[in-house]
Order: structure tokens, then sequence, then C-alpha cells
């Protein structure tokens, strides 16, 4: 009957181990899978490859760059929009991503009103993501 209880408290021990390392190693994949989404989708900082355009708004609070980034030989040109606080230390952000588009044309309303390649956005708070309207609409 000893023997049988240490061997049980072994078998524990044993399974118990296993089971950490299974979870240790589940939660590795899922960590490397979760970033393989963000920086496929939502890493825009790999995009980055040219400055094209750069405008800053009338009374200078902030500036947008515009980027344009090649695909390589399976994708078409992109441009993205990046909007910098001049007058705050803010990071900055990603306003405007248009799919085959290779020039910016950045133009201030206002202040708080930029259009970019004809889309009109109101900073800081709107965006402009070529995914999120229909495939054949070029301009939301």
């Amino acid at each position: 009957m000893f023997f049988d209880m240490t061997a049980r408290v072994e078998q524990k021990k044993v399974y118990r181990k296993a089971l950490i390392i299974l979870c240790v190693w589940f939660l590795f994949i899922v960590s490397i899978i979760g970033y393989g989404i963000y920086w496929l989708f939502f890493d825009w900082s790999r995009f980055k490859q040219e400055l094209i355009a750069e405008s800053t708004s009338p009374n200078g609070t902030y500036t947008v760059n515009a980027y344009v980034s090649d695909g390589g030989a399976t994708t078409s040109y992109t441009v993205l929009g990046e909007l910098v606080f001049n007058k705050e230390n803010k990071k900055s952000k990603k306003i405007y991503w248009q799919y085959r588009e290779n020039e910016a044309d950045i133009s201030w309303i206002d202040d708080e009103t930029v259009k970019i390649n004809g889309v009109t956005l109101d900073v800081p708070n709107e965006t402009y993501d070529y995914r999120d309207y229909e495939e054949n609409t070029n301009k939301p």
C-alpha cells in the first residue's frame, strides 16, 4: 500500500510537470501567432518606405506625412498617411491607407480637417483605410 501511494504521488508530479510544460508551449505558440497577426495587419511601421509628401496644418498643430510602399512584384503600391502631433508629446497616428496609389495630394481645409487624395478627414479622430470600404469603390 505504501509503495502504491508513493507511485501515485510520483505519477501526479509527472503529470503536473507535463501539464505545465504543455501550457507554457501553448502560450508560447499563441503569442507567436498573435504577434504574426499584429505584424501582418496592424503594424504600419513595416510599410513606410519612401516619404512622398508632407504638409503642416495652418496653425502648426499637426503634420501629415505620406509614404509610398512598394509591395513587390505581386502587389500594387500603397499610400500611407501619418499624423504627427507637433504641439503635443503624442505618438504619431496612422490616418490614411489607400491601395493602388503611388502619389499623395495633401491639402488642409482648416486647422482640424485635411484632404488626402480626395478623402476628407477630421483629425485627430478620423481615419481612412481602404479595407473598410467596398472593393469596387475607390473613395468612401
